[in-house]
């Protein structure tokens, strides 16, 4: 860790206030400013990591001119800045304090575009909606809308075939009056078509998938969105680092108007070898994992995008957070995953998937373990076809059919006779709309999804799921994001979960143990549960929700004894036996975060998560909210942020008063207080 001095004759910049900015942020004007503080490690300590700013009246006289200049850019031409306050508080540390007087703006007294004579009504209606929509009459005259509406209204006028269209901006500023007139000049020239399509770049691939995702054919009408569609749809077979299409617009237009395209791209490594490793040890489990895979873009020709990968690994078990007990047994597992996508099927724009996976695994699902209760583990297939197809850039739909077949055995001990193999056969269709400006990093924009499946097509469980969820980014400056979340979801078994509900109820001995155990093992499949990184940060993987007993774990014992053993004001009340997750029917999450940088980099977040899991179908026990609220950090890499967030629960804010919160769980303390550590790989949403 490096300390740094200031220079003898110089002095650092401890604080910079701004005042006077009444109806500009401050936080915006000094962003533009040269002179700054001088940055705080860990927001304690000047002179450590961070070199000290260092005061010069001259950037000082410098950031005046840049404030005034600011600020007429945002309509206030008679805006001006003066240093106020530069204190020394001794002959190497100052604090600057910088007054503007914001005078009164001009405002936007009229906005029009001319030239638009001989379009259809349509086309007129868009040019001028664009200018309408950046330049309000009534508000300040900005610099950065006035342009913006420049290229708004050529775009408007180019996603409608004028694709030569030029347009000029002017802007009378009467200072007196505090006004300005704005005008847009078009000159739209000829409606054009697309010519010939030129592919610059290729060495491995050919343009013929280029120019099918493309899709776009000589003659069609000419359109800027419609480039834009095609350009996304060549990234979309991702085979290519960076894509770009060029029209070219001769000067004067011809006399047919036709504009051919050019297409340059730069082909990415298009094939791979994936080997790594990892670990995972939380309050659930202690694993260590291998990574081997293989990757290829271009499989066979076709731009086919093809991936294999396999993890082997061992759980120590039962190793865990807080109790670390030593590992009494190794439990191999393994999870295998290959995929095939070949763009281009049925349709330029639609993708064909095939997915299989062949996975074994044990099934830990709660914090505590019983001495001699089994361990249950399962071969698990499963398979999936379907396609995928992107709309207008923004939307996305994938419909599949699933398979799942599940066959449980047993690590340790003995195998439930009442577990048997189980079979899921499923339609899905997963619908999104991401608005989002970042998927790996997002700071503002809105993504919407909803998944919705259909299981009866044969097999164990017929039943309706459905899962909504939205998420928001509002901007707070230029680093700093506001993040929330929101989902529901409900599940609707036609053929089992009744026992599960009545179980989850009473509690009580007069339960059938086969179909206590068939119905849980099918909501572990198709039920919902709450819970751990990317879900409610202040709890374990599962840890919200309805907890009881589960017969198939303790094979050996009664369902008698399991109720009487499990009563709340049993001596014998075993933690491990009587508080496993059972899952439910219905789920609703909501979460808020503020995401901000400390270093880059280093970032830090502060939330706070809400969720629940009911045994019921369409109830949503808002009063049982589970709430926590923590911080975490976050490390950028190339493929996102890397987390840890510390979310504690709120005392009085988790279930119900007069509700045992044993029924609910009740996770285990770390280091005696109610919190969980949560790992990550990108944004928790």
């Amino acid at each position: 860790m490096a300390c740094t001095t200031i220079p003898k004759g110089m002095a650092a910049v401890d604080t910079v206030d701004v005042e006077g900015t009444d109806r500009v942020s401050s936080s915006d004007v000094e962003e533009r400013l040269a002179t700054a503080p001088t940055k705080k490690f860990l927001g304690l300590f000047r002179g450590i990591v961070y070199d000290y700013s260092l005061f010069d009246r001259s950037v000082l006289q410098r950031d005046l001119e840049r404030v005034e200049r600011f600020y007429r850019a945002r309509g206030y031409y008679e805006a001006k800045a003066r240093a106020g306050r530069v204190l020394f508080k001794d002959d190497d540390h100052v604090e600057v304090t910088i007054v503007v007087e914001e005078g009164e703006p001009v405002l936007v007294h009229e906005a029009t575009v001319v030239g638009l004579a001989g379009l259809s009504e349509d086309d007129t209606e868009a040019a001028r909606d664009a200018v309408d929509a950046l330049v309000e009459r009534g508000e300040p005259f900005e610099e950065e809308p006035f342009n913006d509406a420049q290229r708004a209204v050529k775009r408007a006028l180019t996603d409608r075939g004028y694709a030569f269209a030029k347009v000029q901006q002017h802007a009378d500023v009467d200072l007196p009056r505090h006004r300005a007139t704005v005008v847009y000049a078009v000159t739209p020239g000829p409606k054009a078509t697309f010519g010939a399509t030129r592919v610059e770049g290729l060495k491995e691939l050919t343009a013929d998938g280029v120019l099918r995702a493309m899709n776009i054919d000589p003659g069609d009408a000419y359109s800027t969105s419609t480039i834009d569609r095609g350009r996304d749809a060549i990234l979309a077979l991702g085979t290519f680092t960076s894509v770009e299409i060029e029209p070219q617009l001769a000067d004067p237009p011809p006399a047919n108007a036709v504009v051919p395209l050019v297409v340059r791209v730069r082909e990415q490594k298009l094939r791979s070898v994936i080997l790594g490793g990892g670990f995972q040890f939380d309050s659930i489990r202690a694993r260590i994992h291998l990574q081997a895979g293989w990757e290829d873009r271009n499989l066979f020709g076709g731009y086919r995008h093809f991936q294999v990968d396999l993890k082997p690994g061992i759980n120590l078990y039962p190793t865990r957070v807080p109790t670390f007990e030593t590992p009494t047994a190794v439990l191999p597992e393994e999870r295998f995953r290959a995929s095939l996508r070949q763009p281009g099927f049925l349709e330029a724009r639609m993708t064909g998937v095939i997915t299989q996976e062949l996975n074994t695994f044990p099934l830990l699902l709660g914090e505590k373990v019983a001495a001699d209760a089994p361990v249950v583990g399962y071969v698990e297939y499963k398979g999936s076809v379907g396609t995928e197809r992107s709309f207008a850039r923004y939307f996305f739909v994938s419909p599949t059919y699933n398979f799942q077949y599940d066959f449980p055995f047993t690590y340790v001990g003995a195998l439930d006779p009442n577990l048997t193999p189980l079979i899921v056969s499923y339609i899905g269709a997963r619908g999104q709309f991401d608005y989002r400006d970042d998927r790996l990093k997002p700071h503002k924009g809105v993504y919407v999804q909803n998944d919705f499946q259909f299981a009866g097509l044969g097999g164990s469980a017929r039943d309706f799921r459905i899962q909504p969820e939205v998420r928001g980014y509002i901007p707070l400056g230029s680093k700093v994001t506001l993040a929330t979340r929101a989902t529901v979801g409900f599940l609707f078994p036609l053929n089992y979960g009744e026992t599960a509900q009545e179980h989850a109820r009473r509690r009580e001995a007069d339960v059938n143990a086969a179909a206590l155990t068939r119905d849980l093992s099918l909501i572990y499949l198709r039920g919902f549960f709450s819970g751990g990184p990317s879900s409610n940060r202040g709890y374990p993987l599962r840890g919200v929700g309805p907890h009881g007993t589960v017969p198939f774990l303790n094979p050996g014992i009664s369902m008698e004894q399991l109720a009487l053993q499990c009563q709340l004001d049993s001596d014998s009340y075993d933690e491990a036996i009587c508080e496993v997750p059972l899952g439910g029917m219905s789920l609703w999450e909501a979460s808020l975060e503020l995401r901000f940088p400390i270093y880059e980099p280093l970032g830090a977040s502060i939330f706070c998560d809400a969720s629940d899991v009911s045994v019921e179908q369409l109830v949503l026990r808002f009063n049982y909210p589970h709430l926590s609220c923590g911080a975490g950090l976050r490390y950028d890499t190339p493929i996102g942020p890397v987390r840890v967030d510390v979310g504690y629960r709120i005392p009085g804010a988790q279930v119900p008063s007069g509700v045992d919160p044993r029924l609910e769980g009740d996770p285990d303390t770390i280091f005696g207080a109610p919190i969980a550590i949560a790992f990550g790989l990108g944004e928790a949403f």
